[in-house]
């Protein structure tokens, strides 16, 4: 074990790791230490201002599950946009769950807009899951304040049979459908989606607080078989 993995352990929360392990079944429960998030955040605040952290960055594939978590949280404080870029790219066909693939999110992405845009239209044409599911659930952050009415037609040219991938999808459109109403809904008047992502993008959306009444009550009534 590395002294890093030690100081990890050190971190454990035996009944969260419990707990945890059932959100990410696809990862053996031996790869899991069962660290709570705020607290890996917080190490990895400190971690991330040593040396070993960019040693660390180049060490990949790593063993844990709060591994590839610590090496996610170390990239979103690099301040440099293509340095974050680059080492984004280096990770992502690492990520192997949604969870991880999901809190990575550098906010030095978002003060380049137009270059992250770019970037993730690359992401979505990528042939890893978690690649793809990653560029979908960054698209959402551009839902406000940088949302252009092409967007969503980019979901609706990805076709995959990973659930994690069509989850993503049907998440996004119920987001758009709560921040950019009128221009997410004629994607599903006009059955652009599968009728899974379909569905699911409705019953997601229908959970929504930030939908109407009669927003929700139209969207019921726009289920397909």
């Amino acid at each position: 074990m590395t002294p890093l993995q030690q100081q990890l352990f050190a971190l454990a929360d035996p009944g969260y790791k419990a707990f945890h392990v059932k959100l990410i079944p696809n990862i053996p429960s031996e790869r899991i230490i069962g660290i709570r998030t705020p607290a890996l955040r917080k190490f990895a605040k400190s971690f991330a201002k040593t040396p070993q952290a960019q040693e660390f960055l180049i060490q990949l594939p790593h063993r844990y599950y709060e591994e590839n978590n610590l090496h996610a949280f170390v990239v979103e404080t690099i301040r440099d946009f293509d340095t974050a870029l680059m080492e984004a790219n280096r990770f992502l066909p690492y990520i192997d769950n949604w969870a991880t693939c999901d809190m990575f999110s550098p906010k030095v992405f978002l003060r380049h807009p137009d270059e992250f845009y770019e970037q993730i239209r690359q992401w979505l044409e990528s042939d890893h899951p978690y690649t793809i599911r990653y560029g979908v659930v960054q698209l959402m952050r551009l839902l406000e304040g940088h949302f252009l009415p092409e967007m969503p037609e980019l979901l609706c040219q990805i076709y995959s049979e990973e659930y994690y991938v069509n989850m993503a999808i049907a998440w996004y459109f119920a987001t758009a459908l709560a921040k950019q109403y009128d221009a997410a809904l004629p994607y599903l008047l006009e059955h652009r989606l599968t009728p899974w992502v379909h569905n699911k993008a409705i019953q997601k959306a229908i959970e929504s607080r930030r939908m109407t009444p009669d927003q929700k009550s139209f969207l019921r009534g726009q289920k397909v078989k």
